[in-house]
């Protein structure tokens, strides 16, 4: 039989705010457990929540960038049950009436396909607390720092079929929140987590398939390895004769599996009722104006204005985009060195290879922007060849020093005297009388020229890969014509 996957997900982004949503205590990381958890967000007697003001201007521009319907009314509700890391009894979140309706956001697929994802919509509502494991002997530590600071769930349409439309959504989601700056997206510190919603179908029913809700998986290699390992897991036990459970489960990485948590609740099990000590949120024309207008620069429009200032083309300009300060260190390397689209091909092919096999992100990247730029204009100006450019990048990511200072160092400046050249080709010639004789003597093009760069490749393994390529090629054809 074959099957279907669907796949939606619910992101949860911390909020760049200062304070937490309902009370004035740090949001700030790192801080000694319980030093940041106030009387109102464990709820004490007689406290009562305000809504943080920051918190509902970031959703709104999230809500803007996802070409979504904005709520110019919104209801806060208790969401009520009991765990160890929310200890007053109950969440406030958004059920029934959330700030953010629906939207829409576009992601580019491996094989240059693009597809639409639905967003249902988009609350907010107080992160609970944090249970710690490790240091505790047969026993949980509560850290309630994290409670009551602001979350955005952004709860998506079960549009995705692959665990790589879910990766290239929750990319997406990731960039759109970190060029706002309404979240630094940091995955590692919990700033942005995901929770995965898979079932499988055969192929051609309508009707969804029993899903299992993967929780908290951290990382978007995480999102594609759980999603997969789910779907393997679920049609196994369909094919075996078995029920998918309605059902959280957890994503083990060490072991590439996911292992069931508990039942999943049904909303009836929560309770929502409206909170009575939050007054609706109620905002109108002119405040949503104001937000609309002060937008920056997002996703899809730099993308556009890649390919149309630079001259990019759609695949060229998409992963450039994927970070503002990815799109960032492009702009300063293109505008550096002159040449765009040799800044998109070192940025995505060597600086890419590297980042890639160190773990490396861009912020953290060794090689600075104007170091690249100054890399790709000693090519142009015939200091250096492209193949020993190479060579320099690595001493560049090594922290060798400059580029002018690593060509230097290690002698690696490009022989253009014609003379030299000249010399060479001279000496590769008298060594290879075989292989000139046999280049004379073939008459099919296609044949000739492989053996002409056969020729080619001898001098510049003589000259050590110095010798001008171009230079090479055009004394070398002289040369040979005369001989013929």
């Amino acid at each position: 039989m074959q099957w279907e996957t669907v796949i939606g997900l619910e992101v949860h982004v911390q909020l760049a705010t200062q304070s937490k949503i309902f009370s004035g205590a740090s949001t700030a990381f790192g801080a000694e457990p319980n030093a940041q958890a106030s009387a109102v967000d464990l709820a004490m007697p007689g406290m009562l929540p305000v809504l943080n003001e920051g918190a509902v201007r970031m959703a709104v521009q999230f809500g803007f960038a996802v070409n979504a319907d904005i709520a110019h009314r919104s209801v806060f509700d208790r969401k009520n049950y009991f765990y160890a890391d929310l200890p007053k009894g109950y969440q406030i979140s958004q059920m029934y009436h959330p700030i953010v309706g629906k939207g829409e956001v576009s992601v580019n697929l491996s094989d240059g396909s693009e597809r639409t994802i639905g967003i249902e919509h988009a609350h907010l509502e107080e992160d609970a607390g944090k249970s710690l494991h490790e240091d505790f002997q047969g026993q949980s530590g509560i850290d309630l720092n994290r409670a009551g600071t602001p979350l955005l769930e952004i709860v998506s349409e079960p549009d995705m079929r692959s665990a790589e439309e879910a990766a290239a959504y929750l990319r997406k989601i990731h960039a759109i929140v970190t060029y706002l700056g309404i979240s630094d997206g940091d995955m590692s510190q919990g700033s942005m987590r995901c929770d995965c919603n898979v079932s499988v179908r055969p192929k051609g029913q309508t009707e969804f398939g029993t899903r299992s809700e993967i929780k908290n998986v951290n990382s978007f290699r995480f999102v594609e390895k759980a999603i997969n390992t789910e779907v393997e897991r679920q049609i196994e036990l369909i094919e075996d004769g078995g029920e998918v459970q309605q059902e959280t489960r957890l994503y083990d990485a060490d072991r590439d599996e996911t292992r069931s948590m508990r039942t999943k609740e049904f909303a009836n099990d929560y309770r929502y009722f409206p909170d009575p000590d939050l007054l609706p949120v109620e905002i109108d024309d002119e405040y949503i104006d104001r937000i609309r207008d002060d937008l920056p620069e997002l996703p899809d429009t730099k993308q556009a204005r890649f390919i149309t200032e630079y001259g990019l083309n759609a695949d060229e300009a998409a992963p450039l985009v994927q970070s503002q300060t990815l799109a960032d260190y492009f702009e300063q390397v293109a505008r550096g060195s002159g040449d765009a689209r040799q800044a998109a091909n070192w940025i995505m092919g060597e600086l890419a290879r590297l980042m890639n096999q160190n773990e490396v992100e861009i912020q953290d990247c060794p090689v600075g922007a104007s170091d690249l730029a100054t890399l790709i204009l000693r090519v142009q100006d015939g200091t250096i060849s492209g193949k020993l450019a190479k060579q320099v990048f690595e001493a560049l990511w090594n922290g060798e020093g400059s580029p002018d200072e690593i060509i230097d160092k290690q002698g690696l400046k490009q022989v253009s005297d014609s003379s030299e050249i000249e010399a060479l080709v001279d000496q590769v010639l008298a060594d290879n009388q075989a292989m000139v004789d046999d280049y004379l003597g073939e008459e099919v093009a296609k044949k000739q020229k492989k053996k002409f760069n056969a020729l080619v490749g001898q001098v510049m393994k003589a000259s050590q890969g110095k010798a001008n390529p171009a230079q090479v090629n055009d004394i070398l054809q002289q040369k040979l014509t005369s001989s013929d």
